[in-house]
């Protein structure tokens, strides 16, 4: 029963830093205003959170993994409810700026141990479900957390979304300093030795795996409101509830990954995930004009899509138990580079083409070419006969 309670609070926390991460794309503009930028240097508080996630993130959990697993997701949400006050505050763009940094490697730093938490406080047989969990928490930020903190920007002010941000926050915190239990960090190993592990080639094919994944999703994702609208045709009245829709396949696809890893394996849910996206996203240029087969095919994208995620980062888990939060971190180093790779190759695509037909095409190709390099790690694996690193393999992480 404890247990299950601290996995609801550890899910509670993921819908809060991940509202805080995505919730500024939506109140850019008031943003721009308010503080007198342009909408470019308002798009940098993305940036700078994304390359503090990224950067950030690693060096951390890298530095903290002896620290219990407890302690750590208590000072990354303290961090976060600090960066979240500073952003409150912010009446300059320099401040917000710094704000976005802080929020970034503390979101990272608890993603990680959240996920690696949430693993360790159930059973090895139910390790996919749990991290399924904790995936649909970022994911129905993206359906709930998003709008209502656009709406509670309307209402009042942007500030006040990170005030309401920390305020939840702090409920969550001083609930986990109750009820999370003591969870044991990685093993002790020289700071030098942890890097190691990239020397793998299971776990660094299985790093390009997640490259492919993320680009492929955010090319798709960052045009896919002018896809539905310019080539499937959809009328803008329509675009909140597709949205809606959309992310209540999200939300399936995360519990499902969740599930399907327990029942089937993280490499078959993984395979799965990666086909079902890549063979949805290669026919949807063949749908041009043809909106309720396209939105059909897009819905089944998502759900492949977020069935993955989970997937994925229980191939991880298991491939490198004994130094899970380290891979993890470099893991969501590698997600966030192909959010920003993904973002740059679709506008490229869009300015030579003159069109975002072919977007679905292209992200198709980069998920299965992320799909062989995921067959790789899965092959070497394999040979080698185990179902996690030992810690030499690892390097003695």
């Amino acid at each position: 029963m404890k247990s299950n309670m601290a996995l609801f609070l550890i899910v509670l926390g993921a819908f809060v830093t991940g509202t805080a991460e995505l919730v500024v794309g939506g109140i850019l503009k008031m943003i721009s205003d308010d503080l007198n930028v342009s909408i470019g240097a308002a798009g940098q508080l993305i940036t700078a959170y994304s390359l503090a996630f990224a950067i950030g993130t690693p060096i951390v959990v890298s530095f903290t993994s002896r620290v219990p697993r407890k302690t750590l997701t208590i000072a990354s949400l303290a961090v976060f409810i600090a960066g979240s006050l500073v952003a409150a505050v912010s009446t300059g763009y320099a401040v917000l700026l710094l704000s976005r940094a802080i929020l970034g490697v503390s979101s990272g730093v608890f993603a990680v141990v959240a996920f690696s938490a949430a693993a360790k406080l159930v059973p090895p047989e139910q390790t996919g479900r749990a991290v399924g969990m904790v995936s649909f928490g970022v994911s129905f930020s993206t359906v709930v957390g998003v709008p209502l903190g656009v709406l509670v920007a309307g209402w009042w002010s942007w500030q006040a979304i990170f005030l309401l941000l920390a305020a939840l926050s702090l409920v969550v915190l001083a609930a986990m300093i109750r009820l999370l239990p003591a969870i044991e960090g990685d093993a002790n190993v020289p700071f030098k030795k942890q890097f190691a592990v990239l020397r793998n080639p299971v776990i660094l094919s299985g790093l390009f795996l997640s490259f492919g994944f993320s680009t492929s999703s955010s090319l798709m994702n960052t045009y896919m409101v002018p896809f539905v609208q310019n080539v499937l045709g959809l009328k803008p009245a329509y675009l909140s509830a597709l949205l809606l829709v959309i992310g209540a396949f999200g939300l399936a696809g995360s519990r499902a990954g969740g599930v399907g890893v327990d029942r089937w394996g993280s490499r078959r849910a993984v395979s799965f995930g990666m086909l079902a996206s890549a063979a949805s996203l290669l026919l949807l240029p063949a749908l041009a004009n043809a909106l309720l087969p396209g939105v059909g095919l897009i819905a089944v994208w998502t759900f492949a899509m977020s069935l993955a995620i989970p997937a994925i980062l229980t191939y991880f888990i298991q491939q490198a138990p004994q130094s899970s939060n380290l891979v993890l971190g470099l893991n969501t180093s590698v997600l966030h580079l192909g959010v920003a790779v993904g973002a740059a190759g679709g506008g490229a695509i869009a300015d030579a083409a003159d069109t975002v037909l072919y977007h679905p095409l292209a992200a198709g190709l980069i998920a299965l070419a992320g799909f062989a390099a995921g067959l790789v790690s899965f092959s070497l694996g394999r040979r080698k006969g185990r179902h996690g690193l030992t810690a030499n393999q690892e390097g003695a992480v």
